[in-house]
C-alpha cells in the first residue's frame, strides 16, 4: 500500500485492542492527536466563552483555531463560513428551519432516494410546515448510482433546494456532486451536500465544487462526535437564525447556539492536525500536482493527505469486492464492477443467502470483526431495495487504516456463517 500502515496505526490507540474494525461507516476510530487535543483542553483551558480572564480567553483562541483549520479542510473562503454543532443532523435540522423561511407555499425542493434519512427528513418536515412539493430522484438498484434524468427532470421545476450526498453511507456510491451543482445552479436551486460519509475518503473543495452548503461530522474522520457545517458567508449573513436574544448576529457565532462542545471541537482541531501529519509523512508525491491547483501552506499538506490517504483505500475496495464476491451466496449491492472503483468509497453492503442480516453480524462480531446491520438511517435505500422488512443489509466499511490481513480474515470469517 502507499502508506505505511505501522506508522499509520500508531497514531490510533483503539487499534492496539485485537479487533478488526469494519464498523467505520458508522464512526471510525479517533486519532491520538484527537485525545491529547481533548485532554489538554478539559486540563489546562476548559471554560465559557467570552470571559476576561485567562482560561476564556485561551478556550475562545482554541475554538477559533478549529474554525480556521476546518476551513483548510474543506478549503472555505473563510473560517465564518464554518458553523460547529452536535452532530450532522441537529446542525441540518437547525439550517433547514433557518433556510425554509425563504420559501413559499407551492415551492418545490428535492431530495434523493440514495441519502442518509439526515438530508431528507428535516426537508420533508421543513416542506411539509411551508406548503411546499417534495420531488424524490431515484437510483439505479442494479449500480446504486443516482438517476442524473431523474434529477434532470426536477431541476425542470425550479426547486428552490437540491439535498443530495456527496458519498452513500449505505452503497458507497460517490456522486457527481460538481456536475450536481452546475445543473442546479443553471435553474437558481441551492444545494445542500451531506458530505459525512465521503469526508473520510477523499479531498473536499468547497470553492471548486460551488455548493452553498456542506456538512459533516468529525466522528466520521477519526475525530470527536461533533458536526461540522460549511454555508457560503453571504447566505449565512442573509438566513435568519433561531437563537436566543442575548446572541451575537455575526457568523459564525450566529447559528453556534448555546455553550458549544468545546473539548469537541478542539478533538475537530486534533482530527485536522492527525491529517497534516499524514500528509507531511506520505504526501510528498503529490505535492507538485496539488501546488498547481493553487493550493498552498496547510491546505496544500491537507489536500495531500486524503489524496494519499485515497490512494491507499483504493486497495482496500479492490480487495474487498473481491472478497465479498467470492463468498458463496453473498448478494452485493451497488457498485460491483472493479472498473469503477473510483466511483465508489469503501463501504459494502451485502445480504448472505439464508443468514438474517443481524445473525450474520453477530457471528463476525464472535470473530472480533465489527460490521454494522440494518438500514444505517439510510431508510429510502433499504426501501428502494426491498430489504427494510428482512433485516437492511450487512455492512462493512474500511478505512486508511485498516489492512489486506483483515479483510482476508473476513473473507475467512464470512466462509463460516
Amino acid at each position: 500500500m502507499s502508506l505505511d500502515l505501522s506508522l499509520v496505526r500508531k497514531q490510533f490507540p483503539a487499534l492496539e485492542r485485537n479487533v478488526i474494525y469494519f464498523d467505520n461507516p458508522g464512526g471510525t476510530q479517533v486519532a491520538r492527536q484527537v485525545i491529547e487535543r481533548m485532554n489538554d483542553y478539559l486540563v489546562k483551558h476548559n471554560a465559557n466563552h467570552g470571559g476576561a480572564f485567562a482560561t476564556s480567553i485561551e478556550s475562545d483562541a482554541i475554538l477559533e483555531e478549529a474554525h480556521q483549520a476546518m476551513a483548510d479542510f474543506l478549503n472555505a473562503a473563510s473560517p465564518s463560513e464554518i458553523i460547529f454543532g452536535n452532530n450532522m443532523t441537529t446542525l441540518t435540522l437547525h439550517m433547514s428551519r433557518s433556510i425554509a423561511r425563504l420559501w413559499n407555499p407551492g415551492d418545490e425542493i428535492v431530495v434523493t432516494r440514495l441519502d442518509h434519512d439526515a438530508n431528507i427528513s428535516p426537508w420533508l418536515l421543513a416542506a411539509q410546515d411551508k406548503g411546499c412539493k417534495v420531488h424524490w430522484v431515484d437510483f439505479d438498484v442494479e449500480t446504486g448510482t443516482l438517476n442524473l434524468d431523474d434529477l434532470q427532470k426536477a431541476l425542470e421545476r425550479k426547486p428552490r433546494l437540491v439535498a443530495v450526498g456527496y458519498a452513500s453511507n449505505a452503497l458507497g456510491t460517490i456522486n457527481p456532486i460538481g456536475k450536481i451543482v452546475q445543473m442546479a445552479h443553471a435553474v437558481g436551486s441551492l444545494v445542500y451536500v451531506d458530505a459525512v460519509q465521503y469526508a473520510p475518503h477523499g479531498p473536499i473543495d468547497v470553492q471548486k465544487l460551488g455548493c452553498d452548503f456542506l456538512v459533516c461530522s468529525s466522528y466520521k474522520f477519526f475525530g470527536p462526535h461533533a458536526g461540522i457545517l460549511y454555508g457560503r458567508a453571504d447566505l449565512l449573513n442573509e438566513l435568519f437564525a433561531y437563537k436566543v436574544r442575548p446572541a451575537t448576529n455575526e457568523i459564525p457565532g450566529k447559528f453556534e447556539t448555546g455553550t458549544q462542545n468545546h473539548e469537541g471541537i478542539a478533538g475537530v482541531l486534533g482530527a485536522i492536525e492527525y491529517f497534516e501529519w499524514l500528509g507531511k509523512t506520505f504526501g510528498n508525491k503529490y505535492y507538485e500536482g496539488l501546488a498547481e491547483e493553487g493550493y498552498t501552506g496547510r491546505r496544500l499538506t491537507l489536500k495531500q493527505a486524503m489524496v494519499a490517504l485515497h490512494a491507499a483505500e483504493f486497495e482496500l475496495s479492490r480487495a474487498l469486492l473481491e472478497t465479498l464476491e467470492a463468498i458463496p451466496g453473498l448478494h452485493l449491492y451497488g457498485l460491483t464492477d472493479p472498473r469503477r472503483l473510483d466511483e465508489r468509497v469503501p463501504t459494502f453492503s451485502f445480504t448472505l443467502k439464508g443468514r438474517h442480516p443481524r445473525q450474520v453480524a453477530e457471528k463476525l462480531a464472535a470473530e472480533n470483526i465489527f460490521v454494522w446491520d440494518g438500514n444505517y438511517y439510510a431508510l429510502a435505500v433499504t426501501e428502494r431495495l426491498g430489504l427494510e422488512q428482512s433485516g437492511g443489509m450487512v455492512r462493512v466499511g474500511a478505512a486508511h487504516y485498516n489492512t489486506l490481513e483483515e479483510v482476508e480474515r473476513l473473507r475467512q470469517a464470512l466462509l463460516k456463517c
